[in-house]
């Protein structure tokens, strides 16, 4: 009884794996609020309102690493409408540019996770949202 029951179970996880990853819209938004928090993070600590916290800050740059590598490839042909997506069509239209703008994120990161000070950390927090906000500007409906 309870052999049938695992492997169901797993055969649910798997499906559900499987139907995430056939969601680049879903997928990317995921990514996307996970750079908004740690970004909320961020402005606490380059506003003063947190502690500098080294751990904290590889932390937040980490997960602007991990999306700079992943998100580029969320975007394939068929993942231009649906969704709610507010990718603007500039993304398929520009797709070097769009993957350039991903690329110096990632670098941002690179640098940001080197911070060791307050002082640090905000010079390379702000590289790295102005690159955001750049990057929304192009590629990016605003609604």
């Amino acid at each position: 009884m309870i052999r049938p029951v695992l492997v169901a179970l797993g055969l649910a996880i798997g499906v559900s794996a499987v139907v995430a990853q056939s969601n680049p819209i879903a997928e990317r938004k995921d990514a996307m609020k996970s750079v908004g928090a740690a970004t909320r993070e961020g402005a606490a600590i380059a506003k003063g309102e947190a502690p500098f916290d080294a751990a904290k800050v590889q932390g937040i740059f980490k997960v602007y690493s991990d999306a700079a590598k992943k998100v580029p490839a969320l975007f394939p042909d068929n993942s231009k409408t649906g969704g709610e997506t507010t990718a603007a069509p500039k993304v398929w239209d520009d797709q070097a540019g769009f993957k350039t703008a991903f690329a110096k994120f990632e670098a941002d990161a690179a640098k940001g996770a080197a911070a060791t000070d307050l002082a640090s950390f905000r010079a390379a927090f702000g590289d790295a949202t102005k690159n955001c906000g750049s990057c929304h500007e192009v590629y990016r409906i605003k609604k």
